[in-house]
């Protein structure tokens, strides 16, 4: 296996698991040792199955059987031991061993029934990225056999799509010492193929957009088809991404879209800038999903933007009022002290004419690395949602990304209605505070 896998399967663990780029040799290297463990709980007269398991599986070939199948056919001493049918894999009888069988099943629709399955003692989840939080609640219990100097294990292989999915969350910076897990991408691989050399090269050359999520195991920044997804390469090309300094002198502009309170609210999301002559400084994204007005306040309290020097855009609907809390939030924000402006209904059309115009203010922009990183994530995701039988587009999706590319766009609205991505702002007056 590759060198930096080999801590990974050394010692005691409870979770061992793998994240990066394609060409790593992780998955190969995680069938392989699922056989060798195969092996060894059955010499050591241990019974029990191994677990593939994958978010979605619709059938055996949507499963990790026919990568075990080859990790342990290209393994002679390996595959002695091995009976290997069509839809199975499992020791072969051999008297005073262990039986030891491979079953695989989906997370999304079984995870209820692996419960019943027989005794499990590894459960390993290849392209672990989309597996919900709820699966893991209900899996990771499952776990729970153990025996004389061995316990049930989780595995987990992903390349990782989303910062902050729930495989991510629960395994990628863990402090627990029993979680073995690395990164790993195709510089790893001291067997990487001149094949895929060649088709990392030209996927480098033609689809950068793309390129350090799948061969870096990067988070995906651009998904194909999204709206803003040449102007996101060209502002990291350009080096329009990076540290972004506040101007003293001039003002805040936050660009707001409203998601509501309560449980089924969408996210409300707020983009705070500054103009700055032919320059639009992109300082902070903020989102919120379900939280009262009061929580967006205190966020601006915390990033320093204070009402005298900070206004407040709302889409339309930021005069109507909500019916729990018996106020707008035009009317909140006032109450703070903010001076705050509605941007009319621009009726049939709103959503496309957003995107128009913060296409064409995108080269404008400068996005602070950290300030901006959740925003950029939702702008590189927003796009179409397309009728596959007809093949024709159906508008902007509504999804995670729709609330925070949305409030980029009613900055970019207003941007052109208003001129102030032409000409320079006036500086706010500077006073000497008295000692």
């Amino acid at each position: 296996m590759p060198d930096k896998l080999v801590p990974v399967f050394e010692g005691e663990a409870d979770v061992r698991g793998s994240y990066g780029g394609r060409g790593s040799a992780k998955t190969r290297t995680f069938a392989k040792m699922t056989a060798v463990r195969a092996v060894m709980y059955a010499q050591s007269g241990t019974s029990g199955v191994i677990l593939g398991g994958r978010q979605y599986m619709n059938s055996l070939a949507d499963s990790s059987f026919e990568e075990i199948k080859s990790a342990i056919e290209e393994e002679p001493w390996l595959a002695q031991y091995f009976d290997i049918g069509k839809a199975y894999i499992r020791i072969k009888d051999i008297k005073g061993w262990g039986r030891v069988e491979y079953i695989f099943s989906g997370l999304d629709r079984s995870i209820e029934s692996i419960k019943s399955k027989a005794r499990i003692l590894i459960c390993w989840v290849d392209e672990a990225e989309p597996v919900t939080e709820d699966a893991w609640r209900i899996l990771v219990p499952t776990l729970r056999y153990e025996g004389e100097g061995w316990n049930a294990e989780l595995w987990v292989t992903w390349n990782p799509k989303r910062k902050g999915s729930a495989t991510d969350k629960r395994f990628r910076n863990s402090s627990d010492p029993r979680f073995k897990v690395v990164e790993m991408n195709y510089r790893d691989n001291p067997w990487f193929p001149a094949k895929l050399e060649r088709t990392r090269l030209k996927d480098k050359e033609e689809r950068p957009d793309d390129y350090d999520h799948v061969w870096e195991g990067d988070y995906l920044t651009v998904v194909a088809g999204a709206y803003f997804a040449k102007n996101l390469t060209e502002a990291k090309e350009e080096g329009r991404i990076g540290m972004v300094p506040i101007d003293p002198l001039m003002s805040f502009k936050v660009f707001c879209d409203i998601g509501g309170t309560g449980a089924r609210a969408d996210a409300f999301a707020m983009w705070s800038t500054q103009f700055i002559g032919l320059e639009i400084r992109a300082l902070k994204y903020y989102e919120q999903v379900g939280q009262p007005v009061q929580a967006h306040l205190e966020w601006l309290a915390r990033s320093r933007y204070v009402p005298e020097r900070t206004t407040i855009w709302l889409p339309h609907d930021g005069d109507t009022q909500d019916a729990v809390y018996d106020t707008s939030y035009r009317k909140a924000f006032e109450a703070a002290g903010f001076a705050v402006e509605v941007v009319p209904n621009q009726g049939r059309g709103a959503a496309k004419a957003r995107i128009e115009a913060a296409r064409r203010i995108f080269n404008r922009v400068r996005f602070d690395d950290k300030g901006t990183e959740a925003g950029r994530s939702a702008l590189g995701w927003y796009h179409e949602k397309r009728d596959p039988e007809r093949g024709i587009g159906l508008g902007p999706e509504h999804d995670w990304a729709s609330h925070g590319s949305d409030a980029f766009g009613l900055m970019a609205v207003v941007a052109e209605a208003t001129g102030t991505s032409l000409r320079p702002m006036e500086p706010i007056p500077y006073r000497r505070k008295r000692v």
